[in-house]
């Protein structure tokens, strides 16, 4: 098995990511073992996807529900132009905002946040609202998650 020159995902990238997809805390010893290749060239495939920003971390999967965070919305953000840069600055200064995108089309920011009650999230509206450079919000809140995040059909299309 050779590593892809143009900086592709092969087979054994899919597995070994598919295996830590589903056991995250397994060593790199298991991970050769049930892959069926040398320690070192699991080692090695780590180190790469590592170097590539493939791969960025092994942080727990939390449910924000269990935390207390029960309530999810998105706000997508109109901004002053030029200005993305430090509105999202301010955005990930506030706790309760797990992510900010820059999209196309009617807004400019999509945020997604959390809070404990509709109470709270009015709150962390509050917060977005007052942000300078902030022009106008239209925020839904998400009944429930269909799909959650998920990376797994595309890391099994390659195999």
């Amino acid at each position: 098995m050779t590593i892809d020159p143009d900086g592709e995902l092969d087979t054994l990238d899919a597995r070994l990511l598919l295996l830590l997809t589903d056991s995250p805390r397994l060593g790199v010893l298991e991970c050769s073992r049930r892959l069926g290749v040398a320690r070192g060239t699991v080692q090695a495939r780590l180190d790469r996807l590592t170097r590539r920003g493939v791969l960025r971390g092994f942080p727990p999967d939390l449910d924000l529900a269990a935390m207390g965070y029960g309530l999810t919305a998105f706000a997508v953000l109109e901004i002053a132009q030029g200005r993305r840069e430090e509105v999202s600055t301010r955005l990930a200064a506030i706790d309760e905002v797990c992510e900010v995108h820059a999209t196309t089309g009617q807004g400019d920011l999509l945020v997604r946040m959390v809070a404990r009650s509709n109470a709270d999230l009015q709150r962390v509206i509050d917060q977005v609202v007052d942000l300078k450079w902030v022009q106008r919000t239209s925020t839904s809140i998400a009944l429930s998650t269909p799909v959650e995040h998920r990376v797994r059909p595309l890391l099994e299309s390659l195999l």
